[in-house]
């Protein structure tokens, strides 16, 4: 598909069918964040792919965002590997694991497969749950699949302010 096209028509979905994701499928998806750029290359991310009953069972304790959808991604990041910027009050986890999540819901649309962001949960009782190791830090949970009869973008999905709200040249 055409990258503009992507990025236009690329929606939260908020219904998934029960319908597995192929496999070769979810290595696309993986394989796009892999390739994201990260501060000095460190590549802190660590993606945990949830696809079995007992696991999505403590997805769903954690949030009610999964809208049943057959793959969840966890998306997190090493506390213990990251570039802190000048100034010490940011580092690079938080920032790269969004850029590799980003690189990952854009290839999920490239694919055919629908996805939505989740950030609707407490990302330690997260990692409790799903025994992550402690240096670990949940960012989001990524829902993947195919959207359901009825599913699709809000009303709203194609109503954007102009450039000339949200861009200042300086």
């Amino acid at each position: 598909m055409e990258f503009k096209e992507v990025i236009k028509n690329r929606y939260s979905c908020k219904s998934f069918k029960a319908d597995a994701v192929a496999p070769e499928k979810i290595e696309a998806v993986l394989a796009a964040g892999r390739l994201a750029p990260t501060a000095k290359n460190l590549q802190e991310q660590h993606i945990y792919v949830v696809q079995s009953e007992e696991m999505l069972a403590k997805i769903d304790t954690l949030t009610p965002c999964r809208y049943k959808a057959p793959t969840v991604l966890v998306v997190a990041f090493d506390k213990n590997n990251v570039f802190t910027y000048p100034g010490g009050k940011r580092d690079s986890g938080v920032e790269d694991a969004t850029i590799v999540a980003t690189h990952m819901i854009l290839a999920a649309a490239d694919e055919g497969v629908d996805s939505c962001w989740i950030n609707f949960f407490d990302p330690d009782k997260a990692a409790e749950a799903l025994g992550l190791p402690e240096n670990e830090e949940v960012l989001m949970l990524l829902d993947l699949g195919y959207a359901a009869e009825g599913a699709g973008p809000l009303a709203n999905h194609d109503s954007r302010k102009p450039l000339t709200e949200t861009v200042t040249y300086l």
